[in-house]
């Protein structure tokens, strides 16, 4: 631990059950939650101090977004990416679920295909069927080290003269790939030479482990930003997602327009005190999320060794960015389901595999957002489960 960590203490446990966390409220008190993407740590002074001065005014009308807020955001994606955004193409939104649902409903048309990569976060599975599209789904080929990538002709000739988007997933959950350049720049030009916009979700890219860095597939070229709305938020970076405030990038303005249009006067504004812990986080909260991924990254490395030397027939390939673990469980001789396995045998909760669709099945999604010792007790309680088998 460095000196810098150690003003922040991701050790200590604290009690979420009386706060109405859906996390920690779904299954019974006897169950360890480690399903949901949402972190058990407390969230940056800054932003509970903001938050607190924020109540303290006691007025809470309607309010735009800060100015403040934007700058901060154009600063920072200057900063990482060395991407130049105007601040005009900066929309704020109410969480990034919602930014490419209304991205799907605003450019697709019943019949019209969505491109996706499976296996993927279920509200992207799913957004092709919400808006009256169809999906087009190409599945990520797992190599035999474990390790994802994207087949090329296969992207390829998953796109017909019907789709029309392509929403991209990066970080990717539930792999834990973070996209190279050159294969965003491959996807890019596949992209391009079919017409298809793209979506970019990403949510975790504020997550990302030593080694490995996230390039915004906007940032590649002029001509890959005039077609792409990337979609950003502070909310898994900072652990506020509760306070629902993310941002979508459209640097063209016809194709922003068009984004603005389709709310409908359905999609609300993010509330006042969202854009107060987005602001404090982008100016204050840095020290705390470099903290936060070194006990992140420890909890990964746990997290693979564990599986590697005590968990017989499950395997897991060290995550490049997400605070999710994606186990192969499929030559564990568990019987039926891995999911309703570990939560009866084990009182342990992790996501379904199968519910991230194809490509999935067998396998669980394990959150190791949380204090070190909730982590372990958690594997040690599936290791046992399975020496039962």
């Amino acid at each position: 631990m460095t000196r810098e960590d150690s003003r922040y203490d991701f050790d200590r446990i604290i009690d979420r059950r009386t706060t109405g966390s859906i996390k920690w409220q779904l299954y019974g008190e006897d169950v360890l939650p480690m399903w949901v993407a949402d972190m058990d740590f407390a969230a940056p002074e800054p932003v509970i101090a903001a938050l607190q001065a924020r109540v303290e005014h006691g007025v809470f009308g309607y309010e735009a977004h800060p100015a403040a807020l934007v700058e901060a955001i154009v600063a920072r994606l200057q900063q990482l990416y060395g991407w130049t955004v105007a601040p005009e193409a900066i929309v704020f939104l109410p969480g990034v679920v919602t930014a490419f649902n209304l991205a799907v409903q605003a450019f697709l048309d019943a019949d019209d295909g969505l491109l996706i990569q499976t296996p993927v976060y279920p509200p992207i599975l799913n957004a092709a069927a919400t808006a009256g599209a169809v999906t087009h789904a190409m599945e990520l080929t797992r190599n035999a080290d474990g390790r994802y990538s994207v087949d090329f002709d296969l992207f390829a000739r998953t796109i017909t003269d019907r789709t029309r988007m392509f929403l991209l997933c990066n970080p990717h959950n539930p792999v834990g790939r973070v996209f190279r350049e050159d294969e965003l720049a491959r996807m890019a030009e596949l992209c391009l030479r079919h017409n298809l916009l793209i979506c970019s979700d990403e949510i975790h890219g504020d997550l990302i482990f030593s080694g490995y860095r996230h390039i915004p597939i906007a940032a590649l070229a002029p001509e890959i930003a005039a077609r792409t709305i990337t979609l950003m938020a502070p909310s898994k970076t900072f652990n506020i997602a509760g306070l629902h405030c993310s941002f979508a990038v459209i640097p063209d303005a016809a194709l922003r327009q068009r984004y603005l249009a389709a709310r409908r006067g359905v999609v609300d504004s993010v509330n006042l005190l969202g854009y107060t812990a987005a602001l404090a986080a982008y100016q204050e909260g840095q020290p705390w999320l470099d903290a936060v991924l070194r006990y992140l990254e420890t909890n990964r490395d746990v997290v693979v060794a564990y599986v590697e030397r005590s968990m017989p027939g499950v395997s897991v390939v060290p995550p490049e960015g997400t605070y999710l673990a994606w186990l192969d469980c499929r030559a564990a001789g568990i019987p039926d389901n891995a999911h309703d396995f570990f939560l009866k045998e084990a009182r342990v909760a992790v996501n379904d595999g199968a519910t991230f669709g194809a490509g999935g099945e067998g396998f669980v999604r394990l959150n190791f957002g949380c204090p070190r010792s909730l982590l372990s007790e958690g594997l040690e309680r599936m290791r046992v489960a399975l020496s039962r088998l």
